[in-house]
Parts: C-alpha cells; sequence; structure tokens
C-alpha cells in the first residue's frame, strides 16, 4: 500500500495512545491535518484488522477502538505494531496471495507454475488473477526475507518453506527459545523483527496444542508505545546509512500544531502543508531509552541536522555519494558529539554531581546505577556517606533528566549556574504539591 497510507496510521495510533481516546473526532481530524470522513475511513480499517486479532472480545469491547487497546494491556503492543507490518505493508490482493503460497509450499516443494495453478483456482472472487510474472517476484521477495528455499536441482526450481529451525528443535526447546524471544522483544531496541518472530513462535506452538498459559509465562511491558511505531522508518534509514544514500521527507516538527498531511496528487485539491519537506544524508540513529524516542542524525545544506524519527513521514531514499565524503562527514559528526550525552552538540562544560548512598542498605544501589548508566564520568572523591560524579558533557540540557530522576539521592555542585536552575526546578515541583 502507499506510504502515506502507513505513515497516517502510524500518527492516528501514537495520538490514540498518548490521548487515550479524550480527542473527538474533529479534534483528531485537525491534529492530523485530514478531514473527519477521512478520520472514519482510517478507524473502520484498524477496527476491522483488530477485531479479526482478537476474536475474543467481548462485543461491547469492540466499540471502541480505545478500549480495545485498554481491554488485553499486555498484548496491546501486537495491535499496535504487528498489523502495520501485516495488513498496511501489503496490499490485500496481495495478502491473500502470500498466504496461500505459504500454506502450499508448507505441504511440499512446488514449482512457480503449480503455485500460479493453485492461487488462480483459491483466490476470493474479486481479487486479481496474478500472472506469472507475479508469482516469481511474490517467491523472490519470501526468498530473501528468508521465508522459503530454493531447493537444489535442476529447472523448474521448487519451492518450499523455511522452517528447518522449528522442526529440529524439540518441544521444551521451543519454548525455551519462544520465552527468549519473548523476552528480548520487550526488552530491546529495535524490537519489529523480535514481535514478528516471536508471534510466529507462538502461533506454532498453539498449532501443537500448547494451553496459552503455559506459552506466557511472563507478564510485562516497556512503557513507551511510540517507540515500537517509530521503528517502521528504522529499517528504511538504516538501509541508506548503509548504502550511502541521501533521503527525502516531510517532517513535521514537535512543536508543529499537526503530525501528518495527505500527498496532494490532486492539484485542484492541493492544500498547503505544515511540514517542511527535507533532503539529507543519514548518518547515524540515536534511541533516547529516558524517553523512548528515536533521533536521525544527518548531514544538509546546513551541516549536522537532529531530527525526531516521530515527525517523518512519505520518506524516500534518493542518491547516494562517494564512500570518502561519507566518511568525512560521519568523522564529522563523531568528533561532534565526543562529549554528548545523547545527541548535544553544544559548547562541554563540566560537571560535578554528589550521589549519597542509600544508608545502610545493601547492595548501594544508588552507586551501582551510576556506574552502569554514567557513560565516561568518573567518580572523583567517595566517603562513607556520598561520592563525587564529574563527567563533560555538551551542555547540561540532555543530562538533566537523568540527575533528576535519582529525586534526593542526587545534589548538583557544579557549574553554579546549572545548580542554581536544579534547585529552581525542584522548587517548582514542590510547589504542585503544597496544599491547596
Amino acid at each position: 500500500m502507499a506510504k502515506e497510507s502507513f505513515d497516517k496510521e502510524i500518527q492516528f495510533l501514537r495520538m490514540l495512545v498518548l490521548t487515550s481516546g479524550a480527542f473527538s473526532r474533529q479534534q483528531f481530524a485537525e491534529r492530523l491535518g485530514i478531514s473527519v470522513h477521512t478520520f472514519d475511513k482510517t478507524i473502520r480499517r484498524l477496527k476491522d484488522v483488530i477485531s479479526s486479532m482478537h476474536q475474543h472480545l467481548p462485543q461491547e469491547q469492540s466499540a471502541e477502538l480505545s478500549e480495545t487497546i485498554r481491554f488485553s494491556y499486555y498484548d496491546s503492543t501486537d495491535p499496535l505494531l504487528l498489523f502495520l507490518f501485516r495488513a498496511k505493508s501489503v496490499k490485500e490482493s496481495e495478502s491473500q496471495r502470500i498466504s496461500l503460497l505459504l500454506g502450499a509450499m508448507n505441504e511440499q516443494a512446488l514449482t512457480a507454475m503449480e503455485l500460479l495453478d493453485i492461487c488462480c483456482d483459491s483466490l476470493s472472487p474479486g481479487i486479481p488473477l496474478p500472472d506469472e510474472k507475479t508469482i516469481r517476484s511474490d517467491l523472490k521477495y519470501l526468498e530473501e526475507v528468508g521465508v522459503i528455499l530454493k531447493e537444489p536441482g535442476p529447472r523448474p526450481y521448487r519451492y518450499r518453506i523455511q522452517d528447518d529451525l522449528i522442526r529440529s528443535l524439540s518441544e521444551e526447546e521451543l519454548i525455551d527459545l519462544y520465552d527468549f524471544v519473548d523476552v528480548m522483544a520487550n526488552t530491546q531496541v529495535p524490537s519489529v523483527q523480535g514481535y514478528l518472530l516471536r508471534d510466529g513462535l507462538k502461533k506454532h506452538l498453539l498449532r501443537g496444542q500448547f494451553e496459552q498459559r503455559a506459552i506466557e509465562p511472563f507478564l510485562y511491558k516497556y512503557h513507551y508505545y511510540s517507540r515500537i511505531l517509530d521503528e517502521a522508518h528504522l529499517f528504511t534509514l538504516l538501509h541508506a546509512i548503509r548504502h550511502r544514500r541521501r533521503v527525502r521527507f516531510l517532517y513535521f516538527s514537535p512543536k508543529s500544531e499537526k503530525s501528518y498531511a495527505s500527498k496532494n496528487t490532486n492539484p485542484l485539491f492541493e492544500r498547503e502543508t505544515k511540514a517542511k519537506a527535507e533532503k539529507t544524508l543519514p548518518l547515524k540513529i540515536v534511541y533516547d531509552h529516558q524517553y523512548g524516542r528515536w533521533y536521525l542524525l544527518s548531514h544538509g545544506r546546513e551541516g549536522i541536522r537532529k531530527y525526531r524519527m516521530e515527525g517523518i513521514t512519505q520518506i524516500e531514499e534518493d542518491e547516494s555519494v562517494p564512500e570518502a565524503w561519507f566518511e568525512e562527514k560521519k568523522s564529522e559528526l563523531e568528533e561532534k558529539l565526543r562529549y554528548s550525552w545523547l545527541i548535544d552538540t553544544g559548547k562541554p562544560v563540566t560537571v560535578r554531581v554528589r550521589f549519597y548512598n542509600p544508608g545502610d542498605s545493601e547492595p548501594n544501589f544508588v552507586k551501582e546505577r551510576v556506574l552502569l548508566q554514567g557513560q565516561w564520568g568518573q567518580i572523583v572523591f567517595e566517603d562513607e556517606y556520598s561520592f563525587i560524579y564529574e563527567i563533560t558533557v555538551n551542555g547540561t540540557t540532555e543530562i538533566r533528566p537523568w540527575l533528576r530522576s535519582f529525586g534526593s539521592s542526587c545534589e548538583a555542585l557544579e557549574p553554579i549556574r546549572f545548580r542554581r536552575e536544579m534547585i529552581a526546578e525542584w522548587k517548582e515541583i514542590q510547589s504542585y504539591y503544597e496544599s491547596v
């Protein structure tokens, strides 16, 4: 399907999760930059997909999309992630055709012409019948992503499902593999491919008569749903970096009143968009674990540029650049990020902070966390009550949330301006809790 539809639904779902259904239809449409009619069409499509994935939902629970998400909290990433990659990355006719191909090859190895006959006999009425070129294109795609294998032998080639790993494992080993994939998909980034693998293993185990509760012994959830949605662009950008290619996209800054704009395909209905057309060379992708945000760092006409990936829409690859020039710009970026806590390229400043030990409790979780997360900073002084941590960073903006998360166990010492800013922040927070 068109990438603009993919972008629209990503922005739609992000707003739905962040607002918990608090917006009206008109408010949603205005924020997305679409009509109320388009909003209604989009939500009907999402409801249909989620209903097909959660057929056990009671009728009253499936009435509202936001209620559907709340109903099964620990599975809520499934519809937010998987249906975008199942239902929107391919057209409906492609989805049916590929399902038929995989089902046929699951039983035995078949040639392209045999698969063409099966598709023509089994596709639903109204779905266009494929030709040989289409089937061979599907087989090439499935072979590239590792779903099927071309068997050795003379022409015509025969294709079969690539399930050697699954068939070689015992039931106990399959459950161990599922547990590992489940934990990694929920706790590591990127997670898209992990969720897709987890979903395939889960279906395979359920076909083997395993009980649902035996397959899913863990209950936990990563807090930021939006980081999963942003991964839709991640692999496109990584591909562009790997092949040193520029990209073009429409960008909505975090301060923009709108987060999406449809493609203007009809000049008669062309509307002015709030987005900015960008053309840039991707150099690095950075993930901010504190806030669950993805950033693109790139080189454009104005030098090093930074983009929040949630604001990127209608992304397309462009021309490639010489390898030497690409490496030069990448080295420039790395030098500017030398003292960056995350992506700040400002003037370096030395920050000194006192951390207080948690009394007589063991282990010292404050010190352990500082040593684990403190990057290149060092402990320069220590006694039985506290220790002083020192680090040189590009400005204090990005390290501030990390220090603030320690609460009363942390005291900013230098620079003095930063100390005063931290005191002012805590006084403001304290005022929120004063008696009314």
